[in-house]
């Protein structure tokens, strides 16, 4: 069964510190207030998930919860993570795996793709991911030590590789929030994938809702609204 890709794309990371039962919460509400594409990213130094047991139980029940709501769910970076418990896809940066190994090793498994550049973008398009994703358009704690694209690498995709040209979802990602969401959708994208915004926020399910309104904006109507 492939489950659609929604607007709203949760990047969902455990904390240090934070309860298993906390974290798993948390990501139920933002499901609950709105985020229909959902990624587990488990850090390798993790001391709770640097194993791939843990790992896999995890994603198990963060993926009862997507799959309930017919939401799917992607792991980071590890193919035989996804495998293994069940996952929709993988996501793969641009020091991983390459995606044609990831769909020899896991033909079932969909696979999408980080960029920083146009280049990037343009090889990404070739390789007809599940979807790719465009950034980080902000600076942010997730990845540190990476420089910001801004939004003109968000204008480029949507003028040269929009969804309705190639037929290839993307999502703009990096610092993105509710206080700038507009200028990332003025600038033409029409989904966005966020991690602090919503996980760290003092309600998720509130936070996903509020940028799920944003989505709903009649400028980016083209994509159906997040459920």
């Amino acid at each position: 069964m492939t489950r659609p890709l929604g607007r709203l794309y949760l990047v969902a990371t455990p904390r240090p510190g934070q309860s298993e039962d906390d974290f798993v919460a948390r990501v139920e509400a933002a499901l609950d207030g709105g985020v229909d594409t959902l990624q587990l990213r488990c850090k390798a130094d993790s001391p709770a998930y640097g194993e791939a047991r843990a790992v896999i139980r995890l994603a198990g029940r963060l993926r009862d919860l997507a799959h309930a709501r017919g939401v799917p769910l992607f792991m980071n970076d590890r193919v035989d993570i996804a495998a293994a418990s069940g996952a929709d896809g993988v996501h793969l940066g641009q020091e991983d795996l390459p995606l044609s190994w990831a769909r020899a090793l896991a033909p079932g498994v969909q696979v999408g793709l980080s960029t920083h550049a146009p280049a990037q973008a343009a090889a990404a398009v070739a390789q007809r991911p599940a979807y790719f994703a465009v950034g980080p358009v902000h600076t942010t704690p997730t990845k540190p030590g990476r420089e910001a694209t801004g939004l003109e690498y968000v204008r480029h995709v949507a003028a040269t590789h929009g969804e309705a040209q190639t037929g290839i979802p993307w999502y703009a990602i990096g610092g993105v929030d509710l206080g700038n969401v507009q200028d990332v959708l003025a600038a033409g994208a029409t989904r966005i994938a966020v991690v602090r915004a919503v996980l760290d926020a003092p309600d998720p399910a509130r936070a996903a809702a509020a940028l799920c309104s944003a989505l709903a904006a009649p400028a980016v109507q083209e994509v159906a609204a997040c459920r």
